[in-house]
């Protein structure tokens, strides 16, 4: 005799955040540009990068492809009421500077912009030359 026992779905809340002020972290590498949006205490609020915009392969490393991930943020920012924010980036990649473009094109005000790419100051010993 089979029993069936009814299984009780747990809906999540879906909490609307409303932030004036945030934090926008950019990693751009030679391979994607990565978009983190924080609030001021720095707890996540929306992210994006060049590959989840549509773009794959070496198209994700181009400007094109961080600026359209720098828009999709942008929007979920301005869904959230974000209206300043302080940029960071990291990185070498091509999209630095195509995505503080980008930010000042969607209409979000950029109180300061810092560059925060790690320098090593004389670390461990390079790996040994390699020959071909």
């Amino acid at each position: 005799m089979t029993t069936k026992k009814k299984i009780r779905q747990i809906k999540k809340k879906v909490v609307e955040r409303r932030v004036s002020a945030g934090r926008i972290y950019v990693t751009a590498t030679f391979n994607n540009t990565l978009i983190t949006l924080t609030d001021a205490s720095g707890n996540t609020l929306a992210w994006g990068s060049s590959g989840e915009s549509g773009f794959k392969g070496a198209r994700r490393a181009t400007p094109f492809a961080a600026i359209s991930a720098m828009e999709a943020v942008a929007q979920k920012a301005k869904g959230m009421g974000i209206i300043s924010c302080e940029v960071y980036i990291k990185g070498p990649g091509s999209g630095r500077d195509a995505t503080v473009k980008a930010l000042r094109g969607a209409g979000i005000n950029i109180t300061m912009i810092a560059d925060v790419t790690p320098i090593p100051h004389n670390g461990p010993r390079p790996k040994k030359r390699r020959r071909v």
